[in-house]
């Protein structure tokens, strides 16, 4: 076997009908002479746009549906000796999912509100810092204290 390119039947019909292989990145001179007329250089991302896919995003959806459920039913109906560890096992699987879905979302460019973008060398201000910290503290007090109340 040779070590190389190998035509395919695109390439040959290509060849034969004298059509153009590949081309350059962005327009062309002769097509849009009005674009280029001014000398400007064009730029073409070759990259496609980074965004969370389905198969992301799923595993995610499910954990925080299931584990809202987990959470919300035992503190909502009460329902037995064993409500408080199922709601803190749903809480638990819920901030699980959370977390995934802030990985998920950093690993493809988001950023929070407030927060510099990745890779910028800016540094995050801290106050915004804080009232992530402080609403995020606030949200375990208020589950924490919930689940001791059913007690």
């Amino acid at each position: 076997m040779e070590a190389g390119p190998h035509d395919t039947d695109q390439q040959r019909r290509d060849a034969v009908a004298g059509a153009p292989g590949l081309s350059p990145d962005g327009p062309d001179a002769s097509d849009e002479p009005d674009v280029l007329a001014g000398g400007a250089e064009v730029e073409v991302e070759l990259r496609p746009a980074r965004r969370i896919r389905i198969w992301q995003l799923a595993p995610i959806v499910i954990l925080a549906v299931t584990g809202s459920l987990m959470f919300g039913f035992p503190l909502a109906f009460g329902t037995g000796g064993s409500g408080p560890v199922v709601a803190m096992l749903g809480l638990l699987i819920g901030c699980c999912a959370a977390g995934w879905g802030v990985m998920a979302a950093r690993r493809v460019g988001h950023t929070w509100p407030g927060l510099p973008p990745r890779g910028s060398g800016e540094r995050p201000d801290w106050r915004v810092l804080l009232l992530y910290a402080g609403m995020g503290a606030a949200l375990v007090a208020l589950a924490v204290w919930r689940v001791a109340r059913l007690r």
